[in-house]
């Protein structure tokens, strides 16, 4: 064994020593985190007190005989996230704020039992990150393998809420969800915008290995550019959800995914390229489905089924969106559907700005209706925030 002399063993002990010995914070610093720790006190004594309050207004409502999901206000959330946003000055920018208070009322809300919010799933989609996005962590997240069963599960009332996909600013319309409105007597209970980031994953560390790739339909249109440029003769197999794909992924040998960076955590995936969607700002709108209308928040829309007697006679169409017109009801968006009465017969399911218990929308309606074959309010809610 080598001998080390006592001299150069204690000199090596010094340095050892030295290194380990914490440089002492300046006395400015010290003062800066003693004031932060003081902050922390106060956000967190301020939380508990939020907290308290909001024991209350549960435990006041649940002497009414009121069921979890009578708690949720999503008009009320809605005004608490914009008074946020404007009075904030920074240096937290507005999604980080809202994400935070978001997460504050999820938390309260949870305080006397959590919401249960079914989604499509499996767990990894956009649809999960709408649920947290909209809801916050603190609820119960319900994954459903198909949009209908996600109805199904809301109008029986084993889900307070439900989250489905309605339309991408890329690939346009979800139209099973659309279909699904028809016979449901579900109303849409709020909306959320989701900003989408499809990353190529898999076990693999390059595109050399890549023999397949797996993706939801939607997904695999999304990136359609880059897979021309990039993998142009490598195989593309749609499949239910980016979830699935992911999971496929994991198991099969040469397989690569697109998805979402929640599906690349839940399936243990690397990121082979992130963002390869061909638009930038590429997003999804997402409803939440609910079993009753909503009062006002000041910023709401308001989404309409409705039909003519003879879609097919000259300026049926016309005397539909007459009324909004002639009341100044900006219209956000419009999409027909096939009736399922008959052949060539359509409804229409149109996006309005405003409260359908406010005027002038209110006023325009009416008259709407008088002018309809068929005619349902699916819901008045609050716009996204953010």
């Amino acid at each position: 064994m080598k001998r080390t002399s006592k001299g150069a063993s204690k000199a090596g002990s010094k340095q050892a020593t030295a290194k380990k010995t914490p440089v002492p914070a300046s006395p400015e610093l010290s003062s800066i985190r003693e004031r932060i720790d003081d902050i922390d006190l106060r956000i967190h004594q301020l939380l508990n007190e939020r907290a308290r309050f909001a024991q209350q207004v549960g435990e006041s409502k649940r002497g009414e005989g009121l069921s979890t999901a009578d708690f949720y206000k999503p008009e009320r959330e809605a005004q608490v996230l914009r008074n946020a946003i404007e009075r904030n000055d920074g240096p937290l920018r507005n999604e980080e704020i809202v994400r935070l208070f978001r997460e504050i009322m999820s938390a309260c809300l949870a305080q006397q039992e959590p919401l249960k919010i079914a989604f499509l799933g499996p767990e990894g989609t956009f649809s999960q990150q709408a649920v947290l996005k909209h809801f916050g962590h603190s609820v119960r997240a319900l994954p459903l393998p198909a949009i209908s069963e996600v109805f199904e599960e809301v109008q029986a009332g084993h889900a307070d809420f439900g989250v489905v996909p309605i339309e991408n600013s890329t690939e346009g319309t979800v139209n099973h969800t659309l279909d699904m409105f028809l016979n449901s007597p579900l109303k849409i209970c709020g909306e959320i915008e989701l900003r989408i980031r499809q990353h190529l994953m898999g076990r693999m560390k390059g595109l050399q290995k890549i023999l397949r790739i797996c993706s939801h339909p939607q997904s695999l249109a999304q990136c359609r550019q880059w897979l021309d440029e990039h993998l142009p003769n490598i195989e593309r197999i749609p499949v239910s959800s980016n979830a699935e794909a992911a999971r496929r992924a994991r198991d099969e040998e040469g397989t690569a995914a697109i998805a979402g960076e929640a599906a690349a955590e839940v399936y243990n995936l690397g990121v082979i390229v992130p963002e390869i969607e061909d638009t930038a700002d590429n997003t999804t709108r997402f409803l939440v489905i609910g079993r009753k209308l909503f009062n006002a928040s000041g910023q709401d829309k308001t989404t309409l089924l409705v039909s003519a007697g003879d879609t097919q006679s000259p300026g049926a169409l016309h005397r539909l969106l007459g009324p909004l017109a002639a009341n100044d009801i900006t219209m956000t968006r419009i999409e027909s559907r096939p009736s399922r009465k008959r052949k060539w017969d359509y409804v229409f399911f149109i996006d309005v700005v405003g409260h359908a218990e406010q005027p002038p929308l209110s006023t325009a309606l009416a008259e709407l209706k008088a002018a309809s074959t068929l005619f349902r309010v699916l819901g008045s809610y609050p716009a996204a925030v953010l």
